[in-house]
């Protein structure tokens, strides 16, 4: 059966994520922890990996269960901060990795997500990111660095998560994984952030014009078509009603669609 077989959180927007066994469902929509800092500049912008391609560079190790993080860059040494003690030092850091003054910020209801239509997290079969991997010559783990989905769905073939949203977009298709209530919106609009090494930042050359051309020719039966715009998406968005606040989310729970005879 369709389960959740991996969650990822990215407790700072932009940096590395972290594998989590389960995730709480924040009143906002979004998963507890995911992208609930962000780095903002001084004119209120934020410093992401759209607009700063050198945070590639930055490694970043959670301790979450004791609000750690270890920071580090090809020229700092890792430094261990504590993730609400200790915010203005962390600034500091990053402010010196950048070479212009940022400061932290901090949203606990749903984040800091690049949809403010679709809060919830991003879902995607396990075998997609195999799929697209070996279109690329990569191992799956840079493909999913790339991508920075929250929620890996797995025993489901190569994209099977285009069935996820209706066939307009002021629509939604509901769905669950295990008791909690999603509503997937769209497939994923993807930045240039997928096309760089998500280590390194070495642009991977054409590739947009190599993704576009293997999606749409691998575009399964069951895809809603009338979303696709173009073909530079990987992935669905989703809402989680606020009636799903405080439930769980947690590795092995089943996934039940809208119409259960779709699952095959």
């Amino acid at each position: 059966m369709p389960h959740i077989a991996k969650i990822i959180i990215y407790p700072i927007k932009s940096l590395d994520g972290v594998a989590v066994d389960r995730a709480t469902v924040l009143s906002g929509g979004a998963l507890q922890y995911d992208r609930e800092l962000a780095i903002i500049d001084d004119h209120g912008k934020f410093v992401n990996a759209k607009r700063q391609e050198k945070i590639h560079l930055v490694r970043s190790q959670f301790d979450l269960e004791n609000r750690i993080v270890t920071l580090s860059s090809p020229n700092h040494a890792p430094q261990v901060f504590h993730l609400d003690k200790e915010r203005q030092q962390m600034a500091a850091w990053f402010s010196d990795f950048f070479g212009f003054h940022v400061q932290l910020q901090e949203n606990l209801e749903m984040g800091f997500p690049d949809d403010l239509n679709s809060t919830g997290p991003t879902v995607v079969s396990t075998a997609t990111l195999a799929a697209v991997a070996a279109w690329f010559e990569e191992d799956i783990e840079q493909i999913r660095r790339r991508f920075r989905t929250n929620i890996e769905i797995d025993d489901t073939p190569a994209f099977w998560e285009d069935r996820l949203f209706a066939e307009e977009k002021s629509e939604i298709y509901s769905f669950w994984l295990g008791d909690v209530q999603f509503e997937g919106t769209y497939p994923c609009q993807r930045c240039p952030v997928p096309t760089r090494d998500a280590l390194t930042g070495e642009v991977y050359p054409n590739f947009p014009k190599i993704f576009v051309n293997k999606r749409s020719t691998n575009l399964p039966d069951w895809a809603v078509t009338s979303q696709f715009t173009h073909f530079y998406r990987l992935s669905v968005n989703t809402r989680i009603p606020p009636s799903e606040a405080g439930k769980m989310l947690q590795i092995g729970n089943i996934v039940a669609l809208r119409n259960p005879k779709s699952l095959n």
